[in-house]
């Protein structure tokens, strides 16, 4: 695809600023979504980005994304994710870590600080927020599950 530059300057590179997030967007229960990037706002094809916050102590709905990919990054306080099919792992993520959700996972969000708000950046895999709810009764002691990575060895 080429542009000549009058169209650059529409279709280019776009700034959404913080205070013009749209939380006019699929919710969860226990959490507060607001877009920044998405069709309707910036003209993505394969792409949604924003942020997630969630208040101290609360725990999400549990809930999916249908075939999305999603990837969540740590900016503040501590997350608690729980997964499966009773939700029945569980593992944490702090600032400057980052989770992937992969498409169709039933999971749970949780603020695992009683007195500092999560906050997150989130990026799926598509220009449109899908937000599955899910009728789940979580296990009672969810196993852990520790990140394992080049920085997380367990």
């Amino acid at each position: 695809m080429t542009f000549d530059n009058a169209r650059w300057k529409h279709d280019g590179v776009r700034v959404i600023p913080a205070g013009s997030l749209d939380a006019n967007t699929p919710q969860t229960p226990g959490m507060n979504r607001a877009a920044a990037i998405d069709f309707a706002r910036a003209g993505a094809q394969k792409l949604w980005a924003g942020t997630v916050s969630i208040h101290a102590g609360a725990k999400t709905g549990a809930h999916h994304h249908g075939p999305l990919e999603s990837a969540i990054y740590i900016v503040r306080g501590k997350a608690r994710m729980r997964w499966g099919e009773r939700l029945e792992f569980v593992a944490e993520a702090g600032p400057g870590d980052f989770i992937f959700v992969p498409p169709y996972a039933p999971h749970q969000e949780i603020n695992a600080s009683d007195s500092e708000t999560l906050e997150c950046v989130l990026v799926r895999s598509d220009g449109q927020a899908t937000a599955i709810n899910l009728d789940i009764e979580p296990v009672e002691k969810p196993e852990t599950v520790l990140w394992i990575d080049p920085v997380h060895r367990g």
